[in-house]
């Protein structure tokens, strides 16, 4: 499927997030070309009034001066040098960043300003910027976080259509702590009845952990409308025996409850804890002191 690429300035690099777990998002590309059939971000592209249907992921925007505005925002007086998450809307490593390195330009404002950051990605493309990664992580928090919800190839290929293996992930992984940085995994979203199986989780926390993974983590499928047409409509495709259990699973809900959701985080954490999934990086990146400290320690 052809994707259309439109370069468009932009007014803001920095966006205020609610409801989440950091208060900061960053994303120099808006759609996706991974079109993950279960994709959250569906759900806000519905409710902005733009398509959450097959043809999501065909128009890219690239914010071709995010990186100029990002580096003004971070100077602002105002700033707080709050964390930043990279990635919460788009991937920042889908193969548009291969020709416009934006993402690789933010990080390198990020870094200069000492500003901490994390970043959730599918992209293994990453790995070209351990460098400026490494300098930023010397200076500041910075972690990544690679979606690795299954190792099922089927599974793989029915859901992530157009995202790099999942081995592949985990090669980055490998090679991002290997360089000092903190990298785990997220195995996000689990899908009831086609990737819950105790052996499919099993597969994915013991292959972390040989890659080395600073973590792992884990959680459902939530269905928002948008998101819940889409998936539904390729359940009935690829899975059809599971429709009708998937339609009374999630009735008149987006989100699972504990009942289900319990189960699978303490099944992944027990894994976590047999296998030893912990932060074991041989290389640590010290945080540069500031220059004050350099002065008081001569």
């Amino acid at each position: 499927m052809a994707v259309d690429y439109r370069e468009e300035p932009c007014r803001s690099a920095l966006n205020r997030v609610k409801g989440m777990s950091f208060s900061w998002s960053l994303n120099p590309y808006m759609g996706c070309v991974h079109r993950c059939t279960f994709c959250y971000v569906r759900a806000f592209e519905r409710r902005a009034d733009r398509p959450a249907d097959d043809r999501y992921g065909t128009s890219i925007r690239v914010k071709i001066n995010v990186a100029e505005i990002l580096r003004r925002e971070l100077a602002r007086p105002s700033w707080k040098r709050e964390q930043v998450t990279i990635g919460a809307a788009t991937d920042p490593y889908q193969p548009a960043e291969g020709r416009y390195r934006l993402t690789r330009a933010c990080l390198e404002a990020l870094a200069e300003a000492g500003n901490p950051f994390s970043i959730i990605t599918r992209g293994p493309m990453i790995v070209r910027d351990i460098d400026v990664l490494a300098a930023a992580a010397r200076r500041a928090s910075v972690s990544v976080t690679f979606s690795i919800p299954t190792l099922d190839e089927e599974v793989w290929r029915m859901t992530e259509p157009s995202t790099a293996h999942p081995r592949q992930r985990l090669r980055a992984v490998s090679m991002l702590v290997e360089a000092g940085i903190k990298a785990g995994v997220g195995m996000a979203p689990i899908l009831p009845g086609i990737s819950d199986r105790p052996d499919q989780l099993r597969e994915v926390v013991k292959a972390a952990r040989e890659a080395g993974a600073t973590g792992i983590w884990t959680n459902l499928l939530f269905l928002r409308p948008g998101t819940r047409e889409h998936f539904l409509e390729h359940l009935a495709q690829d899975w059809p025996e599971l429709l009708l259990h998937y339609r009374r699973l999630y009735r008149g809900r987006a989100y699972l409850g504990a009942e289900e959701t319990t189960p699978i985080r303490r099944q992944v954490s027990v894994l976590a804890r047999e296998f030893g999934v912990a932060d074991r990086r041989s290389t640590r990146l010290e945080p540069e002191r500031e220059p004050e400290q350099l002065t008081l320690a001569v």
